[in-house]
């Protein structure tokens, strides 16, 4: 009813009536009307004190409403500067899922108001939440999707990808984030969702979710160009190890991140740290070295602690973009995969390329000790086991 009335009603009229419902409700109908509306509970406070006036004291104050665009203005327009700076406090430790349209921040209003002081942006701990909230974050409870034990340098860690990515794009230079999406089953089997189909006509797929020996199952792996919204999927048909990856990324840099990145110098890597491309793996690091090589590139890696695989940016900015553009459809076949992935796009401007990598991998290759000394591999100060740069050999 609010919504219908209040184009109707001006400002006065508006707490007014908002002071009216409250009372009808009785304890706690303050509290009740202001989460329905919207409005303050100082507002709906202030017509209540209105309407319990003397009813010549109400009319002298009915001639005195605000004209339109009176008042204070808010603060993101007196400080053009406050909203950058919010969002500059929060990006580096911003926690959640990150597929989820809601974002949240474990820094409290309070210390944030503190701090955007601090930095000359004069704030109220209240006025920060009404920025936070219409900016898309809220306050939520803790909840068990966490893949695994949280590292204690988890938070730093973020921080140090966050400085690193921010530089390498500051400089023009490609930073990409890789990942394996999860192996799909092609064939005419039943995928989740729902397309628009003649009523009572939905497309039949079979009862039972046994492999099609002669199709079997694709690999789509991932590469995501964070500074043009651009992603590359090497769809493989064999295993996921670290030489599909590796091979997967030269494919992109190949295709699309040359042409980007004419003068590139070095190639930021972000990654799970399992899997194919795992932080361990000896194989993935003797890959890249083969990459690095080849291209005549640095490669810097950075990957994500244990246990933080959906913060990778390519799982919210790519994956989950292809996975609701093939929802309700079956992977019919291998060439079916490949067109659906190529298709999806977003209002943001994402575009993805995607091709079939028919090549096999072995699974079994072992790098041994003296193979893995001969890399030009550089562990980063700051958790050397997370963050390493690979060198061509054939530069000095």
């Amino acid at each position: 009813m609010y919504r219908a009335l209040r184009v109707e009603m001006d400002e006065r009229r508006r707490r007014q009536w908002a002071a009216a419902e409250a009372g009808e409700l009785g304890r706690g109908g303050v509290s009740a009307v202001a989460r329905a509306t919207g409005l303050s509970r100082t507002t709906i406070c202030a017509g209540r004190r209105e309407l319990g006036m003397p009813a010549k004291r109400r009319a002298a104050e009915a001639m005195r409403v605000r004209r339109p665009g009176g008042g204070r203005k808010p603060l993101s327009q007196t400080d053009p500067g406050l909203l950058g700076a919010l969002e500059s406090l929060i990006e580096p430790v911003t926690r959640g899922d990150p597929e989820s349209p809601l974002r949240w921040t474990c820094k409290s209003i309070r210390r944030l108001a503190d701090e955007l002081t601090r930095q000359h942006h004069p704030i109220g701990p209240n006025t920060v939440a009404a920025l936070l909230k219409g900016a898309g974050y809220s306050l939520q409870a803790n909840r068990k999707t966490r893949e695994g034990s949280s590292h204690p340098d988890r938070n730093a860690q973020f921080e140090y990808i966050n400085d690193l990515v921010r530089r390498g794009l500051d400089r023009g230079q490609p930073v990409i984030s890789v990942d394996t999406k999860k192996k799909e089953l092609v064939g005419d089997f039943r995928n989740s969702g729902r397309e628009w189909q003649p009523r009572g006509r939905p497309e039949e797929v079979r009862v039972h979710d046994f492999v099609d020996k002669t199709l079997g199952k694709v690999i789509p792996y991932g590469v995501y160009d964070i500074l043009h919204n651009q992603g590359w999927v090497s769809v493989g048909i064999d295993h996921d190890t670290a030489q599909f990856a590796a091979n997967s990324i030269r494919r992109w840099w190949k295709q699309m991140g040359s042409r980007r990145f004419p003068r590139a110098s070095q190639l930021l890597i972000t990654a799970d740290g399992g899997g194919s491309n795992g932080s361990r793996s000896r194989l993935w690091k003797a890959s890249l070295q083969t990459l690095a090589d080849e291209l005549e590139l640095k490669l810097v890696v950075c990957h994500f602690p244990p246990g933080t695989s959906k913060w990778n940016k390519i799982e919210h900015r790519l994956f989950s973009f292809i996975t609701q553009n093939w929802r309700g459809r079956p992977l019919a076949s291998r060439q079916a995969v490949v067109n659906l992935i190529a298709s999806t796009t977003t209002r943001a401007g994402l575009t993805v390329k995607a091709a079939l990598d028919p090549n096999h991998y072995d699974t079994a290759i072992k790098v041994s000790d003296e193979e893995l000394a001969r890399l030009r591999l550089t562990p980063h100060e700051f958790h050397g086991d997370w963050n390493y740069t690979l060198s061509p050999r054939r530069l000095n």
